[in-house]
């Protein structure tokens, strides 16, 4: 089978970690070029200019982007008006305007665009919203905490105006939220907790409508927590490890202890989207985001440091 040639752009830690490994192992993806100022990958063309590889490179059809999303936005309008088909790692833009142009664009360009939300290729994800789907729900919470330092070394562009912050991993428990629950919940209250020398926040406590909350810490050190938890008419549902393990009343009943099972399922829903001319762009998650940062009541806290 002839494996559809695709550019990686933005060699950073989450294009190392996840995306080469996934696109390796792929029967649908030759990772056939890469863009990024500092990185590459050994044996693949790498380019530091996103226009000079556009121009020199017609035959690669599809781009990844993995950098930060603040600079996102003209990456991905310059492959759309290259004729690229473009997947775009979480969150899909800066600003939810953005990813509505680039949607539009994409539409009158006849090209695919994919918002990709990794968390919810998790193991368990699917087998949760099966479980859920008939159940009236109680209450649910989020508890997502994790530890900055560890996934971000040194990236400052986290606590910079676009970088989201400790939303940059509470937005993956949104996108698993906004996906199993059988009806939509909406934020009505919010409260951020920001560094006194940062611009974005470091943790957030979230309360949504139908008894829903969340709690984000990007400061826990050691074990790191990412659980969602969903009382129910008929019982409890647990998904633990980020909806790799599903857990109901107590007991262990779907997924996998590993995380190293997203990245492969996104690309293959890439690869369907690229062979069928469609999109796939959901917004929910980033709406809660947008909501958050609009309703949200400003704390300070101790300045943070790498």
């Amino acid at each position: 089978m002839t494996r559809t040639k695709v550019a990686l752009v933005g060699i950073g830690k989450i294009a190392i970690d996840q995306h080469v490994p996934a696109l390796n192992a792929s029967p649908d993806w030759e990772l056939a070029a890469t863009v990024s100022r500092k990185g590459s990958v050994p044996g693949v063309p790498a380019f530091t200019d996103f226009a000079t590889f556009l121009a020199e490179r017609p035959d690669v059809p599809v781009v990844s982007l993995c950098m930060p999303p603040a600079p996102r936005f003209d990456y991905a309008q310059a492959a759309l008006l290259a004729g690229r088909h473009v997947m775009l790692e979480k969150p899909p833009g800066a600003t939810l305007a953005e990813v509505h142009a680039l949607t539009a664009l994409a539409a009158a360009k006849g090209l695919g665009i994919y918002a990709t939300w990794h968390s919810r290729m998790a193991h368990a994800v699917a087998p949760a919203k099966a479980w859920l789907k008939d159940k009236t729900i109680k209450s649910a919470h989020i508890t997502w905490r994790e530890d900055v330092r560890k996934w971000h070394p040194g990236q400052d562009w986290v606590f910079e105006p676009g970088g989201m912050g400790v939303f940059d991993p509470g937005i993956n428990a949104l996108s698993i939220l906004t996906e199993v629950l059988p009806r939509p919940v909406h934020l009505t209250k919010a409260i951020l907790e920001f560094p006194s020398n940062r611009q974005t926040p470091i943790a957030a406590r979230l309360t949504f409508s139908g008894q829903v909350t969340a709690d984000f810490d990007w400061r826990q050190e050691g074990l790191q927590t990412w659980d969602i938890t969903v009382e129910t008419d008929s019982g409890s549902l647990a998904l633990r490890m980020g909806g790799n393990v599903l857990e109901i009343d107590g007991k262990a009943v779907a997924g996998e202890s590993t995380i190293m099972g997203e990245y492969p399922a996104l690309y293959a829903r890439m690869a369907e989207l690229v062979r069928t001319g469609t999109s796939d762009i959901d917004l929910a998650p980033m709406v809660h985001v947008a909501d958050a940062l609009t309703l949200g009541r400003r704390e300070v806290t101790d300045a943070f440091q790498f």
